[in-house]
This record gives C-alpha cells, structure tokens and sequence, in this order.
C-alpha cells in the first residue's frame, strides 16, 4: 500500500497534504485580486454616475428657479408699464363692482403700502434678498424651493426696479401698485409673488424640507 501510495503522489504526511493546499490557493490569489479589482471598478463608476446625476439635478432646479423668476418679473414689468400708461391720471377701472379695482397709486413703502418713511431700507433689504437667493441657488436641489425662491428672486427684482429707476430718485422710487381689493391695501404683481413665494417657504419648513432636497422627519 505505501509503495502504491509513493507511486500515484498520494500525500501521507502533513507536511505533504499541506504543500497540496498551497499551491491552489497560491493559483487563487491572483484570481482573488483580480474579482476585487473587477468589484472596485463598477463601485467607482456607480458614485461618479450618482455626483453627475446629482449635478444635473442641481442645474435643472436653477433653471427653475431663473425661470418662475423671469416669468414673475416680465409679468410684473409689463403690467406696471401699461397701468402707468393706461391707467395713470384716470379714474379707476371697476373689475368686480367695488370687490376689486384696478387703481394706479405710486407706492414709497414696503408692500401694500407700510412704512413710507423707509424707502431707502426697503430698498436695501430688496437687493439682499436678491444676493442671498443667488447665493442659495448654488446648493438647491429642490424643485419646490426652487419655485419659491423664484416667486421671491421675481418680486423683488420688480420692486426694486421700481426704486431705482421711477421719481422721486434713484433708490427711492416710489412702486406702481394699481391692484386694489375692497377694504384691503393696493399692491402689485411682484406683492404678489412675494407673499406667495413665502407662503411656500414657510409650507416647506413646516414639512421639514431643506433647499438642498433633505427631509427632517420628527
């Protein structure tokens, strides 16, 4: 039997039956080495294709928001340049009986008319709304907050071209309202998108959603 066993190479001993196991698992390692590799490879390509797909969402969600934003502040512009035009130095124009009027009035305050004293603060507090939405637009990845911000960019750019560029002077202008509700202040388009944008904004909060696309969930 041991004289058979020497013949056909059948380990009896150990040391033997040890050295049979290396050599395959020597053979593997490369084999192992190259899965690994293999595994790594699709791993890195899946997070570039997840941080591009990220970066488009990001640029669709700021198109977005310059989007609502010219829209808001086209409407706002054409409407003002046609009440000045139309409406200005004339009796008001009934729209609903005395519910609603179209009434042209010239505006120094904040909306609906507050604080006519201020007109220079208000002003300012526009262009850095303006900047701080700008600046947020950079990490927006929510296309609810990016419709709000837009809501907010268009409003204030309305009215702060208003402040610039009407009498009685460059960043005291007075606004263009010329909507006027019974029993209620008269404001514009841009009031109007303004309030709505943060109406939206405080919807959002209460729901915990960040401009960046996270949820906080109580």
């Amino acid at each position: 039997m041991a004289e058979a066993e020497r013949i056909i190479g059948t380990p009896d001993t150990p040391d033997a039956a040890g050295n049979g196991r290396e050599r395959p698992g020597e053979d593997a390692a490369p084999g192992e080495r190259a899965d690994s590799e293999c595994t790594r490879a699709p791993a890195g390509g899946s997070g570039s294709d997840e941080a591009a797909a990220g970066r488009g969402r990001g640029k669709r969600r700021i198109a977005v928001l310059f989007t609502v934003a010219t829209f808001a502040y086209a409407l706002d512009l054409i409407s003002k340049m046609i009440v000045v035009a139309k409406l200005e130095h004339h009796p008001p124009i009934e729209i609903i009986g005395d519910w609603l009027k179209f009434e042209a009035i010239r505006n120094a305050g904040a909306a609906f008319g507050f604080g006519e004293a201020f007109t220079v603060i208000f002003t300012m507090i526009a262009a850095a709304v303006i900047v701080v939405i700008a600046r947020l637009a950079r990490k927006l990845y929510s296309l609810p907050w990016a419709i709000a911000l837009g809501l907010l960019l268009g409003g204030a750019l309305g009215n702060l071209t208003d402040r610039i560029f009407r009498a009685p002077g460059v960043f005291e202008g007075a606004v263009v309202d010329f909507i006027a509700p019974k029993h209620f202040a008269v404001f514009n388009l841009a009031d109007s998108a303004i309030v709505c944008g943060g109406i939206l904004i405080v919807l959002l909060s209460f729901k915990g959603l960040d401009p960046d696309g996270t949820v906080h969930k109580e």
